[in-house]
């Protein structure tokens, strides 16, 4: 891993942002392609996605639209010991996702005049689930469950095809569905399966759907970039980062344990380290080292951690680490501080906080309760992650009897006149005229 030493320098908000390790000619790159292959599928439907399937996954003939066969025969035949765990893990994220949900509000603004705020869940939904490097039962309860939870009526599927199951879903992907009751699933991955849920593919039966979710490579967040104002999205969960914030106290074996957990998801993954111990960094990148050598997918592990997206940044204190890990805005945020809970507040812009060294990331991907599906490349700053109220469309709904309305009358026909538009006025005074 590359070091990046911000010590002695005074940085503005503009060159904490500029110091920040990130891939950005990858992610140039991937809204290229993406829009190229959103395009094809608004253009040519089922055989854009075939052709996609063959070139991106090796796959030909398969079943886009999953029958219902394979959903039943892959809960029939997933590890009993998975199942118990995908079990769990639904029941603590539904009340996690509960907690999401606000109740509906009245306001009063006078006699006869009344506002309610209600959230009104959006008709359908697609999920994506990624099917590349990894297999994401995980995902299916992080995007399903909180759409169920918001009360969303249709909830359609998608994943990639895999070349080893002759052209199938991965069955544990299948299995997850199965559990959710989701019957609507289509083999189908990348981009292509995002342009399909925005414009809806009609040889398919995939209509279109009011909210694409899911996490994915760099590809599916651009994909989601260029289908905005089709259709609402979740925040852009790319190429997954931690940043794990350590004072000289941490464990460097958890530091880089963690680091790698991360790196093993994709080549573009991200894993920073920010601390003021020049002895902890050090033995931090000796651990990172030794871990990633011994690690199944250390090949992944290393280009990640060897990658430009990717460093140990040495600060002069914890207000300066404070101040890069708000500009970073990281998907994963990790406190390996003696004071962690008291300096957690302090720690604004992250998609999840996990506070001190026995609360890993991994725990967050699984079993924490929290959702895994979380913005990437800073959106941070001012998005969410993934929760029930991504499904959610605040409404108010405004009633007003005549005394109320006429005790606004003369205020509303002033600034309508005062607006040039007069036609606004006279509105409310039709009311009140013969």
């Amino acid at each position: 891993m590359r070091t990046i030493d911000l010590r002695g320098r005074e940085l503005s908000p503009a060159d904490m942002l500029a110091a920040v390790p990130r891939a950005t000619q990858a992610r140039a790159e991937a809204l290229d392609t993406a829009t190229r292959i959103v395009d094809d599928v608004r253009d040519r439907g089922e055989d854009a996605l075939r052709e996609q399937a063959e070139r991106f996954d090796r796959v030909t003939g398969h079943d886009v639209r999953v029958p219902a066969e394979h959903i039943a025969e892959a809960l029939a035949s997933v590890d009993p010991a998975v199942r118990a765990a995908l079990e769990e893990a639904i029941v603590r994220v539904r009340q996690g996702s509960e907690a999401q949900v606000p109740a509906p509000q009245t306001t009063d603004i006078g006699p006869g005049a009344r506002i309610l705020q209600r959230w009104q869940p959006v008709q359908r939904v697609g999920v994506y689930i990624p099917g590349g490097k990894a297999v994401y039962p995980s995902s299916v309860i992080m995007n399903v469950v909180p759409a169920q939870v918001a009360g969303v009526a249709q909830i359609a599927l998608a994943s990639p095809p895999q070349s080893d199951q002759e052209g199938r879903i991965h069955p544990t992907i299948l299995a997850a569905a199965g559990l959710l009751g989701i019957t609507e699933v289509y083999a189908m991955g990348g981009a292509g399966a995002i342009g399909a849920f925005a414009h809806g593919v009609r040889s398919i039966g995939l209509d279109p759907v009011d909210v694409v979710s899911g996490p994915g490579n760099n590809f599916v967040a651009s994909a989601k970039r260029a289908v905005a104002g089709v259709v609402g999205t979740d925040s852009e969960a790319g190429a997954t980062e931690i940043l794990i914030v350590a004072d000289a106290d941490a464990d460097p074996r958890l530091v880089a344990a963690d680091l790698v957990s991360q790196a093993e998801h994709d080549e573009q993954a991200s894993a920073v380290l920010v601390t003021d111990s020049v002895p902890l960094a050090e033995q931090v990148a000796l651990e990172a080292e030794r871990v990633a050598a011994a690690t199944r997918h250390s090949e992944r592990v290393r280009a990640a951690l060897d990658g430009p997206q990717s460093a140990i940044v040495l600060v002069d204190d914890r207000a300066m680490a404070t101040a890069f890990s708000n500009a970073y805005a990281p998907e994963h945020l990790e406190l390996h501080l003696a004071d962690a809970e008291a300096a957690a507040s302090a720690f604004t812009s992250a998609g999840a906080v996990f506070v001190g060294d026995q609360t890993p990331v991994s725990l967050g991907d699984y079993m924490a309760g929290s959702n895994h599906v979380l913005p990437t490349g800073g959106q941070a700053r001012y998005a969410p992650g993934l929760g029930a109220y991504t499904f959610l469309r605040p409404q108010q709904v405004i009633s007003y009897d005549r005394a109320a309305l006429s005790a606004v009358r003369e205020g509303v026909v002033a600034l309508a006149n005062a607006e040039v538009l007069p036609a606004h006025g006279e509105a409310i005074e039709a009311r009140f005229t013969a």
